[in-house]
């Protein structure tokens, strides 16, 4: 950022580092840090004599920052190695006496990085969006922003760390998950240099990598960036949440929005064919036997079923492949398992098998491939419970079961595969007509009220009211990339005239229900423990929240499953 935020963020950096320059300076000669230190290096043995000699532990704590710098510069060769999908989410705010910060607008980007290519962004939601999408966020701003100002979070410093621009300070130690991290506090020397970064740096301690920072780029606006662990001293930026709020003192050019950045699609699915292409080759040699045997030729029916089948599996795997679509999962076994409840209680019989995958995206929406049933993650972190998920997912099997959303040209596999990834989004497009919402939305209504749910849908349909209410603040969080939008198929009315109970949870705020891995693009339901009474100002229905992820170091895989394992930096 630029303009208006540039004197502010000066004068308070200025104020910042006077203070910590000129508090306890000793905290770099910590005892404790110089005998953690010292035990961390491989075959180097801690003198008693030596422990409280200045000198030494003045030479422990230049050693570990040196290897921090070092580190950090690999890392960047390193990250510079991929391309993976980076999506970012942005809501601008408002005060609400009542309810505090609320979203006020809002705007996205997903699109795929190229590292290697100074953070260079192609855009996979709109046409040259990756220059122009967030226009009209700028002038609210003061300045133009662009999508690579939030992907350049990833680094600490875009040109690389080095021990002439930065001072560090040691502070502490700390658990991040199950990672132990040391806690530095960094600051640039010249204060005035735009672009260098003002902050708190977490540092893994076995390798010493910066697996945290938070803070601001001097001129910019401030953020929390991680990296997880993926591999052996493998690292790679996962999340970055942004955020600035306009206070009363604050220039009217002072931003005030919370925006949540993501990175996946590492690897995208090469270790699966990697480790399917292994399993084939060793079973070249066992006796070759159709483990579903069948006639030698099928009915017309038949043929047009598996016809369809082909069509969809296609459609499914090409965008698995691009990381659109999670592989296969828990959370599709969740989704499945409230699918049979639909189909049971309804006494339906659907060949092929329904079966549900999700959308990688944080828009909220769901829609229908032939009989594979996709719900965005977005949709699925927002939804508060079961029956709620059974209302949008019976929405989706009505379409099924009227034959809507099978186009069967896609079992030509030209149709899948020669088009280019900017167009992905034209290139597969399951829209519905209007007619065809209102259908499945009248049999999707007779699905629930024979359903284990039909006792339980007050819940959904505040919920459909909650959105409704919301969705003039949130226009490109409920447009859909590929469907249709949730609220133009209700198979149930929204209550508009109920108000929640006060403990009572309607909506979900974004990203608190789905664990994302980066590198595999597997997904699982985050594990978490009830949070106790909620007041009104935290239920946060639909809304940007910070990332705080439960850190863990990799682990190596069992032995047949070792090809799966991602490769060593350099």
């Amino acid at each position: 950022m630029r303009g208006a935020l540039l004197g502010l963020n000066l004068f308070v950096e200025s104020g910042i580092l006077m203070i910590r320059r000129g508090v306890n300076h000793m905290r770099k000669y910590s005892f404790a840090l110089a005998v953690l230190l010292l035990c961390a290096a491989p075959g180097r043995a801690q003198n008693k004599q030596d422990k409280n000699k200045p000198k030494q532990n003045d030479s422990a704590f230049n050693q570990v920052v040196d290897r921090i710098v070092a580190r950090e510069n690999a890392e960047m060769d390193t990250i510079r190695q991929y391309s993976p999908l980076v999506e970012t989410y942005i809501q601008n705010t408002k005060v609400d006496k009542e309810e505090g910060w609320l979203p006020d607008g809002d705007r996205y980007f997903l699109g795929r990085a190229q590292f290697g290519k100074n953070v260079e962004l192609e855009s996979l939601s709109q046409q040259n969006a990756s220059r122009h999408m967030f226009g009209s966020l700028g002038g609210l701003l003061g300045a133009e922003i662009l999508p690579k100002d939030f992907v350049e979070m990833i680094y600490l410093d875009v040109n690389g760390l080095n021990r002439q621009d930065y001072e560090f300070d040691y502070v502490h130690r700390e658990f991040l998950g199950e990672v132990r991290t040391l806690v530095f506090d960094v600051t640039p020397v010249d204060i005035h240099k735009k672009g260098h970064f003002v902050g708190r740096i977490w540092v893994e301690d076995q390798n010493f990598t910066i697996v945290r920072f938070n803070g601001v780029y001097i001129g910019n606006f401030h953020f929390d960036s991680w990296r997880v662990n993926v591999g052996p001293n493998l690292w790679l930026p996962a999340f970055i949440y942004s955020e600035e709020t306009r206070d009363k003192h604050a220039d009217r050019g002072t931003p005030s929005f919370k925006a949540q950045t993501r990175l996946w699609g590492y690897n995208l699915d090469r270790n699966q064919q990697s480790q399917d292409l292994a399993d084939a080759l060793l079973e070249a040699n066992s006796p070759n036997k159709n483990q579903n045997p069948q006639d030698t030729h099928l009915s017309g029916e038949q043929a047009v079923r598996n016809w369809k089948r082909e069509a969809e599996n296609s459609v499914v795997d090409r965008l698995q492949r691009t990381g659109l679509i999670a592989p296969e999962g828990e959370v599709d076994k969740a989704l499945d398992t409230i699918v049979n409840n639909l189909e049971i209680t309804n006494d339906l019989d659907i060949q092929p098998e329904v079966r549900c995958r999700v959308l990688m995206t944080s828009t909220i929406e769901s829609f229908n491939v032939g009989h594979t049933i996709i719900m965005s993650r977005g949709l699925i972190d927002v939804l508060p419970d079961e029956a709620s998920f059974a209302t949008m997912l019976a929405q989706e099997l009505a379409h099924i079961v009227l034959g809507h959303g099978a186009n069967s040209q896609f079992a030509f596999f030209d149709k899948v595969l020669l088009y280019d990834e900017k167009e992905t989004f034209k290139h597969f497009d399951f829209e519905r007509t209007k007619e065809e919402d209102d259908a499945a939305s009248v049999k999707a209504a007779e699905l629930l009220k024979k359903s284990p749910y039909k006792d339980q849908l007050k819940t959904p349909q505040l919920f459909l009211a909650e959105l409704e209410s919301r969705a003039k603040e949130v226009p490109n969080l409920i447009s859909p990339k590929m469907g249709n939008a949730v609220l133009a198929q209700e198979p149930i009315a929204a209550d508009k005239t109920s108000k929640p109970a006060e403990s009572q949870i309607v909506a979900l705020p974004l990203g608190g229900r789905i664990k994302l891995d980066p590198w595999t693009d597997k997904l699982e339901l985050i594990k978490s423990t009830p949070a106790g009474n909620i007041a009104e100002r935290e239920k946060m229905p639909f809304e940007v929240t910070p990332f705080m992820p439960y850190l863990t170091r990799w682990s190596a895989a069992p032995p047949q499953a070792a090809v799966n394992a991602p490769p060593k930096p350099n």
